[in-house]
């Protein structure tokens, strides 16, 4: 249990940065879902999204490309998918969705550059999680650039005051995420 500690403790003090957004990360994202797609059991995976900052165009963003992959079954994905990741060098956790330990938990991997730079999270969760609703904000922030640039603003402020915090980082922008994701909930439904 004190070698997972240390391997959460590790991953959430990693230092980050924000860039301008490149050009280069779709390209990122389809290239690491064909590889998904050609190592990992088909029967498990479903869908693979490109959400998260990287997503949309012109933003500013950790240049870590975020993948929402819906599978499933979480129950294989541990059996099956962990171990084809785990042995190709990715990090793998069992990650609670809010909080330190609030269920649900799913399959949360980081892949990293031969250096050790983070390149992708991915996250594997099963069609009823919420997650889903970050395809949402992502859509609004796409459709609203006054919007992301709002976001964008909050994110420079916030690494700033988090550098060695990721977890503190993460937590300060969810009000924002929040608000947004409820909008584009509401736009949703009036269309």
């Amino acid at each position: 249990m004190a070698k997972l500690r240390d391997k959460v403790r590790k991953a959430a003090q990693e230092t980050f940065s924000i860039e301008p957004y490149s050009p280069d990360w779709p390209q990122m994202f389809e290239k690491e879902k064909q590889h998904l797609l050609s190592c990992l059991p088909r029967s498990i995976i479903r869908r693979i999204e490109h959400f998260g900052s990287t997503a949309v165009p012109g933003l500013a963003a950790k240049p870590i490309i975020d993948m929402l992959v819906e599978v499933s079954s979480l129950a294989k994905t541990r059996e099956f998918v962990v171990p084809i990741l785990e042995s190709k060098g990715y990090d793998y956790f069992w990650r609670p969705t809010w909080g330190d330990d609030t269920t649900p938990f799913y399959a949360w991997f980081i892949k990293r550059d031969i250096i050790g730079n983070r390149t992708h999270h991915i996250h594997m969760v099963e069609s009823d999680f919420e997650h889903w609703d970050r395809l949402l904000f992502r859509d609004y922030l796409i459709k609203y650039p006054e919007t992301a640039s709002e976001y964008e603003q909050l994110k420079f402020k916030l690494v700033k005051e988090n550098q060695n915090n990721r977890t503190g980082y993460t937590r300060r922008k969810g009000a924002f995420i929040k608000k947004i994701t409820r909008l584009a909930k509401d736009c949703l439904h009036a269309e």
